[in-house]
């Protein structure tokens, strides 16, 4: 109980000093890939308090690693810290909380090191806004020293054990041959067979797997009303339930083009996003959470099952080690996240004060994991008989 009480006194002695780093970091925001001053005013507060800093991680310039070990090197918790923002409205998505929040975490839980066996982490997570951080970070290794991976995020809603869908971008070119207008027949038309990859992708949406969805935009459809476009291009957004039914789509899309250019004469090239994956929050780390942070007066409830996700990159860490991704309430329904609207709510005294009761929750949970070995084994013996196992060619 000491130790309890220990990480939560700390996280209140460094209150202010977490008010000011949310702050920081939300006064600039960084798009993904470019938060050189977040990760310098995070990682000043981390080794303000002991932690062993590494920096550019993953071969991202903007990723780091923060550790402190406690008797052992084993097992290791990990705090995941999002600090990107959006264009135009900046923290819309709350990160700058994300990221103080896993601050506070993992400086709480540090205070009572020599208590437990195992080594305690914060890893810099950037980009996640379309540019799949913890992605490159999986597949550079980041994460295979690490055995459980927590964070929260701001919503308008408390939630556990909340899941996320699987999504990919799709960009396809066309390259056909210009004339004027007046020849036509002269020409290959590259619009034409944009025109056509819409239309059939509506044709084949019977067969596409329950709950898919695509959206595309054309980006590129030619310069002049009466010249034969001899390049064009569009872009889709492919989500579905699981990274095999998203496999299934990318594959009709992939037959769509081929049977464009051999219908326009065209030459097709399509070029992949990263594959996002579907979300498995890990139940039994979960409800320890819900546990904890009801001491501070947070009731978490479980998401509506009608309720309709989004997807994030966490999603492909809960494929390689159990993790949870669970949801603080800083805001009234009706507030959307990514919005002007949820930027002035996310650094609100209202977010602030939510932000360290999570901070808390997180520490306290933590520290459960060390501390309780039959907690480890349901953890995992859940995440083994929940997650599926992709191959890499699955997920490519």
């Amino acid at each position: 109980m000491k130790c309890r009480e220990t990480i939560i006194e700390k996280i209140d002695s460094i209150e202010r000093e977490l008010i000011q780093l949310s702050n920081k970091i939300h006064e600039k925001p960084e798009l993904a890939f470019e938060e050189f001053s977040a990760v310098e005013n995070i990682t000043a507060v981390l080794e303000r308090h002991g932690f062993t800093i590494e920096k550019g991680i993953g071969g991202l310039e903007t990723a780091f690693r923060g550790e402190y070990h406690g008797k052992n090197k084993e097992p290791t918790v990990a705090f995941l810290a999002e600090y990107d923002a959006l264009p135009e409205i900046g923290h819309g998505c709350g990160h700058n909380l994300i990221a103080t929040m896993a601050v506070g975490a993992a400086i709480g839980l540090k205070e009572v090191a020599e208590h437990i066996n195992g080594r305690i982490v914060i890893l810099g997570t950037p980009g996640e806004e379309g540019g799949g951080g913890k992605i490159i970070m999986l597949e550079k290794g980041c994460f295979d020293n690490i055995d459980y991976a927590l964070m929260m995020h701001p919503c308008v809603n408390n939630l556990i054990c909340r899941g996320g869908l699987a999504t990919r971008s799709i960009r396809i070119e066309y390259q056909g041959k210009s004339v004027h207008s007046s020849f036509p027949e002269g020409g290959i038309n590259a619009l034409q067979a944009v025109i056509q990859t819409f239309n059939m992708i509506d044709q084949f949406r019977a067969l596409f797997p329950l709950k898919t969805n695509i959206n595309g935009i054309i980006t590129d459809g030619g310069g002049a009303a009466n010249i034969i476009p001899d390049y064009a291009s569009c872009e889709f957004s492919v989500r579905a339930a699981t990274a095999k039914d998203l496999n299934v789509v990318v594959g009709y899309v992939e037959h769509i083009v081929k049977t464009v250019e051999k219908l326009i004469g065209v030459k097709g090239k399509i070029t992949k996003g990263l594959m996002y994956t579907e979300r498995y929050p890990n139940r039994f780390i979960d409800e320890r959470l819900k546990e904890n942070i009801a001491e501070f007066g947070v009731d978490m409830e479980y998401p509506d099952p009608s309720m309709k996700y989004g997807a994030s990159d966490i999603g492909n860490v809960s494929l390689k080690i159990p993790s949870i991704h669970s949801y603080i309430k800083i805001a009234d329904k009706g507030v959307n996240s990514h919005s002007m609207d949820f930027t002035k709510a996310a650094n609100s005294p209202r977010a602030h004060k939510q932000m360290i009761k999570g901070a808390k929750a997180m520490a306290l949970t933590g520290y459960d994991i060390f501390a309780d070995e039959n907690l480890r084994r349901n953890i995992y013996e859940e995440f083994t008989n929940t997650v599926p196992k992709y191959s890499r060619e699955e997920l490519r």
